[in-house]
Order: structure tokens, then sequence, then C-alpha cells
């Protein structure tokens, strides 16, 4: 990254903070540099109505993480009452683990620290360990806070043998300070996301004791997830999206996106074609305006010429 990137990247950073109400925090030099990694919710496009098919996750999320972020005088009569300290999303890829938290991020208002292995990682001895204590104290001052480390298995694996020492005592810090957030007054939340759980270390694991899966969605939650995708995109009259759902079984939620993406864009070549790659043509839509044909169900199972991968 350039200085003049750096810089954007702080001031942008700093907006958000500011935004937040932390006009006037004072940060360390470790603190400004996992500030660079916060956004605000404004900046975040994604709500929970964006999402379809995951009504019981979304309600349990809600009721456990967000109103004890929002509404912490709620949850003070006891101490069992409150927001986990950590929260797992596990699932297969393009199930909707990271637009969950987006939406989490959003919703709660809450300061978003969307963390990577590679902002906490520095080859000299003994930073990663003071960055990974700026990321700690960072959230404490900003919040409610959410700490968001997608890919959680990547940075926080099972520990072995042939670990590098650095790579141990980064973990050892970040597992002390997680353990930190024992006051009833921390408002503080490290979510996780992972495909694979079984390779997180397992003292990670119990100190996320929420944890939920996000599979394959079944046939009533692609509907769901289609009529979303689909809501402001027009259909032919004899149009299906339930027997669409019933035809796309075993589909993720991403691979549904690509699936409409491509079919949205049968009409629109046809429409190109027609003015038989004429540039000014195309160009003078802008002024006049143009309409593209309703989708049929012919155009989701049409190859584009995109080559697919081979499946072990």
């Amino acid at each position: 990254m350039s200085p003049v990137e750096r810089k954007e990247v702080k001031q942008k950073s700093l907006k958000a903070l500011e935004s937040l109400g932390h006009k006037d925090l004072k940060l360390d030099e470790y603190e400004s540099q996992i500030a660079s990694e916060v956004i605000h919710p404004d900046d975040i496009d994604v709500r929970f109505t964006d999402i379809g098919g995951l009504d019981p996750i979304i309600s349990s999320l809600r009721e456990s993480v967000i109103f004890p972020l929002r509404f912490p005088h709620l949850f003070a009569s006891s101490s069992l009452l409150g927001a986990p300290k950590g929260v797992l999303l596990f699932g297969p890829p393009g199930c909707g683990k990271t637009m969950l938290a987006k939406a989490l991020a959003k919703e709660s208002g809450a300061t978003f620290i969307n963390i990577a292995a590679s902002v906490l990682t520095n080859k000299w001895y003994g930073e990663s360990n003071k960055l990974v204590a700026g990321l700690f104290s960072l959230a404490r001052k900003t919040q409610p806070s959410i700490v968001f480390i997608d890919e959680i298995d990547s940075f926080l694996r099972e520990r072995t043998k042939g670990d590098h020492e650095v790579t141990g005592m980064m973990k050892a810090e970040f597992m002390t300070l997680w353990d930190g957030l024992t006051s009833s007054t921390d408002r503080i939340l490290v979510l996780g996301a992972t495909n694979r759980p079984n390779d997180i270390d397992s003292a990670i694991l119990r100190r996320m004791p929420k944890r939920f899966s996000i599979g394959l969605p079944d046939v009533d939650q692609r509907e769901k997830i289609l009529r979303l995708m689909l809501t402001d995109t027009p259909l032919a009259p004899e149009f299906s999206i339930r027997l669409l759902a019933e035809q796309a079984d075993g589909l993720s939620g991403s691979d549904l996106k690509e699936l409409c993406r491509n079919a949205a864009m049968r009409p629109m070549r046809e429409f190109m074609r027609q003015a038989d790659g004429d540039h000014e043509k195309l160009a003078q839509t802008q002024n006049d305006g143009f309409t593209l044909r309703p989708l049929t169900m012919e155009d989701f199972f049409q190859l584009d010429g995109a080559s697919v991968l081979p499946v072990d």
C-alpha cells in the first residue's frame, strides 16, 4: 500500500470512528493500525431483510447478540444474561456466512472491526502481540464492538508442534486478551466464520459457545432466496420461482446468485446482438431508453460459454 493509499485508509477509519461517536478518541500506534480495519455501519449495504431462508438464525442473532449489545440494561439483572463473548458461523462456502456478519454489524450499530491474520502479522519479534493487544484495546474503547474474523480456521487453527514461535505467541496473546473480556460492562463480541470448523483450535471453540450451522438451503429456503434476487427483474407470466427452486437442488446462495446473473444476461446479449455491435446505437439507448424481454425458465438452464471446472 502506497503512502497516499495508507493516508486515505487512515482518514476513512478516523471518519468512521467519529461517526460512531468516538471523535476525541486517543489511539496509540497499534490501535491506529487496527483502526484502519473499522467499517462504519453506513458503509455496509447488507441487511437481514436481504438474506433469504435463514429466518430462525437471524432471529436468534437478534435476541442473543444485537439486543444485548444495544440494550445492555435489559440484561443487567443476571450474570447469566448478555451477549456471548464469541459466535461462530460455519458451513459450506457461499451459504451466507459473511452476509450474516455484515448484516449483524449493520443492524447492531456496533463498531465493526474486520480483521485478517495479515493485519496482525509482523516480521519483527513482539510486534504481532502488540497489534493483538491494540485490537482488543481499540475494541474496548469503541464498544459496543464486533471483531469479525473471516476464515477463522486459517488464523486460529489447531496448534501443532510445527507452529512458528511467533504464531504460537500471537494465538496465546489473542486468547488471553479474549478471556479478559469478563467484565459485565464489556460489550465486545468476537465473530468468526469458517468452512472448516474442525480445523479450529479447541480452545478457540470453547470461547465461541454460540455456534450457527449455515448449511445448503432446502427448497423452501431456495425459493425465498430466489424471490429476493429476482424481485426487480421482469419475469414471463408462466415463470414459476417454486419450480426453479426445486430444479436448483444442491446449489448454495452464491450459486443461485450466479444462476440468476447468467440468466439475466441472456436478454441483454440478445439486445446487444440486435444492435450488431454498433456502439452508436448502444450509446443512444442512454437517452432513448430500452426494454429487455422478461426472463423465462429456459434462460436459467442455457450454457453461457463459460467453462466449468472439474470437481473431484
